[in-house]
């Protein structure tokens, strides 16, 4: 069963809440990070994405850059930024995008539930992004990330929080620049703080992780490589915790830089074989499973899919993600593993189907491909039978915000 904590969280005040909050540090590139803070000396980014307060040559791996997150945390400390809670609380979390709103639970997990598989996962990591989060929490002291966690949707848990929602104010209330809505109230009493651990030890057998793998498997490789030196908070790290009902998952797109030695009519050609062409007249987001997106030399095409008349149903190869992996992307373009080859970067959703143009366009890459998004239901499928899907499958949407909450081990 599932083992959450409240704790003592490191928290910006009030005042500064919108200030502080900040995208999550693996949305931006470094570039982006240094355009968002003009003018802000409190974002959480400052931490989070180091660099951008050094040179812009520096290498965004170097000891350099990770010692200066642990420098520029520690000032926000020491200049009352951020303060540490008086005493261990959860936290409900409610994101409010376009009239419809998400609310989870604020807390820590058990990185031994993460090792025994009670936290399932559905994709790899990448090594360099695993070191790099692994760097920055030794450096920093800190989980500055948070991990969504979905769980099977519980009516006791729902009831207790709305309960809470009704009956107290919140401690931060204010909208992004991204016109996301961000409310949180903390869980202060004793009572209630006991009876939701409680739930969550007796009524949720499993959780699984939505968004933050990265972030979940530093902290699992930061607690190892501490080994005895590891305290007990390093035996847990940050979560948020949502009802699978309420959450959206968004597609993640795929940018190539090139097709690997073959000309565009030599690629097409070899398409035929697995899918139907059809020309777009503008650019295509596909709104079917098996149908797919590709803009390749100033031109969009819709790419449906050839099941074979013996197909048998497969969780993992009958996602759309797996298919554009199998039957383009390595069949293809020589890409065997995603997680490490350089020629292949993905786009979440939220940019919208026009930034797929927009890169190929300006030469960032030769081709792209848009793609229907993962279902939950798909996502606790594979995660059940501790299957993996390709990195970078699922995109959700509103993102937690880094910075309101920062775990220190």
């Amino acid at each position: 069963m599932a083992i959450i904590k409240p704790f003592e969280t490191v928290r910006p005040q009030p005042q500064l809440a919108k200030m502080v909050a900040s995208k999550p540090y693996d949305v931006l590139s470094s570039d982006e990070a240094r355009i968002e803070t003009i003018g802000n000396p409190y974002s959480y980014l400052h931490i989070t994405k180091s660099e951008i307060s050094l040179p812009k040559n520096i290498n965004v791996y170097s000891e350099e850059v990770y010692q200066k997150a642990a420098e520029n945390f520690k000032a926000f400390l020491h200049r009352d930024v951020l303060f540490v809670e008086s005493k261990p609380c959860y936290y409900i979390y409610m994101l409010t995008m376009n009239q419809k709103s998400q609310t989870g639970l604020v807390c820590i997990s058990n990185l031994i539930d993460y090792e025994v598989n009670i936290i399932k996962k559905h994709e790899l990591t990448r090594p360099d992004k695993e070191l790099d989060r692994t760097n920055h929490i030794k450096y920093t002291g800190a989980q500055t990330g948070n991990v969504l966690l979905t769980y099977k949707q519980n009516e006791e848990i729902d009831s207790l929080i709305e309960n809470w929602i009704k009956l107290k104010s919140p401690i931060y209330n204010f909208v992004s620049d991204d016109k996301v809505q961000h409310t949180i109230w903390n869980i202060n009493e004793n009572a209630v703080i006991n009876k939701i651990t409680h739930l969550f030890e007796t009524k949720i057998k499993e959780t699984y992780i939505a968004d933050g793998h990265h972030r979940a498997a530093s902290a699992y490789r930061c607690l190892k490589d501490l080994g005895t030196n590891a305290s007990l908070q390093s035996h847990f790290f940050l979560t948020t915790l949502f009802p699978a009902n309420q959450l959206s998952i968004m597609s993640y797109n795929r940018l190539v830089k090139d097709l690997n030695g073959l000309s565009p009519d030599e690629f097409l050609h070899l398409l035929e074989e697995n899918f139907i062409i059809e020309k777009e007249l503008y650019p295509y987001e596909p709104n079917h499973m098996n149908h797919f997106g590709m803009y390749l030399d100033k031109l969009w095409y819709k790419l449906i899919y050839k099941k074979e008349d013996n197909h048998k149903h497969d969780i993992l190869n009958d996602l759309d993600v797996n298919i554009l992996q199998n039957n383009i992307l390595q069949k293809h373009l020589g890409i065997n593993d995603p997680r490490t080859d350089n020629r292949i970067e993905f786009v979440g959703g939220i940019r919208g189907i026009n930034e797929l143009q927009k890169r190929v366009d300006n030469k960032d890459a030769e081709i792209a491909f848009s793609l229907y998004p993962v279902t939950i239901e798909q996502l606790f499928a594979v995660a059940d039978k501790n299957l993996i899907m390709p990195p970078k499958s699922t995109w959700f949407e509103p993102k937690l915000r880094d910075g309101l909450f920062t775990h220190l081990i």
